[in-house]
Parts: C-alpha cells; sequence; structure tokens
C-alpha cells in the first residue's frame, strides 16, 4: 500500500450532489485543499468518481515533511509529547502506516496556496495537459508549487 496525496482542483458549483458526497467524504470541501488517503479500494472508487474536480499521486515523504512542517504547524515541540523525536521519523512510520496524523494531532485537511504559476488547466485531464485525473509521482511538484 501507499499513501497518496489529494487535491481538490475545481470548486463545487454545479458539481452533481452524489460527487459533492463523495468529495465531503474524503474531507476535500474547498479548493487548493490536500487530504492524505491510503490506496484501498473504497477510496480508488471515490477517487474514479471525482476525477473531473480533484488531481491525486503518491506522495513522496520529502513531500509529507514540507506539508507537515510548513502546512500541518507541526514542529519537534509538538513532537516532544509523542514517540518520534523528529517530524522525519513521524513521517517515515506514517509512510510504512504504523503512524496516523491523530498520533501527533494533525488535522486531515492540508489547506495549501494556489500553485506559483497556476494549475495546467482545469478543465482537461492530467494526460492531456490539464490539471484534473491522476498525476502519479508528479503530485509532489505540484504539492511543491503550492506548499
Amino acid at each position: 500500500m501507499k499513501r497518496i496525496a489529494v487535491v481538490k482542483v475545481r470548486g463545487s458549483i454545479r458539481v452533481p450532489q452524489t460527487i459533492r458526497d463523495t468529495m465531503a467524504m474524503i474531507n476535500l470541501t474547498r479548493v487548493n485543499h490536500c487530504v492524505i488517503i491510503d490506496d484501498r479500494e473504497t477510496y480508488r472508487g471515490m477517487l474514479q468518481k471525482a476525477k473531473d474536480w480533484i488531481t491525486w499521486g503518491e506522495v513522496s515523504p520529502d513531500s509529507m515533511t514540507k506539508m507537515l512542517t510548513k502546512r500541518g504547524k507541526v514542529t519537534g515541540e509538538s513532537l516532544a509529547k509523542t514517540k518520534y523525536k523528529n517530524v522525519d521519523d513521524f513521517v517515515g512510520a506514517y509512510m510504512k502506516f504504523e503512524a496516523e496524523l491523530g498520533d501527533i494531532k494533525a488535522g486531515p485537511v492540508f489547506r495549501l496556496s494556489p500553485p506559483r504559476k497556476g494549475y495546467e488547466g482545469t478543465k482537461k485531464p492530467f494526460a492531456k495537459k490539464g490539471s484534473l485525473g491522476n498525476r502519479g509521482e508528479a503530485i509532489n511538484q505540484l504539492l511543491a508549487r503550492m506548499i
């Protein structure tokens, strides 16, 4: 299994209610918000259903560390009360599914900035030089522009 970063790219105006409900189940309620989910079949079905409004891909440990420190407001002081010595220790355990964000009292949603230089195109899939759908490893480049 792997960890997947999901970012909401488009707004919720004129979106069918079933897709709005799906995005609410994933905790994506606003544009430029990011959540980290695992690669379960249930989540994959949700991603496919909402693929015209979101983008996703496999998150790297480096991107996860940057998100936790800059957007999750996780510091060495906040980790002092846990069994993790620093953010890198926690991220290593998190990527191996030995820890969860709740262990360090980090929220499930990361509020990101709009990407520097903008999205590639908000109405086309990533395969056709747009921003939507599965990006694979390229999600880390988008997250770096948004953090």
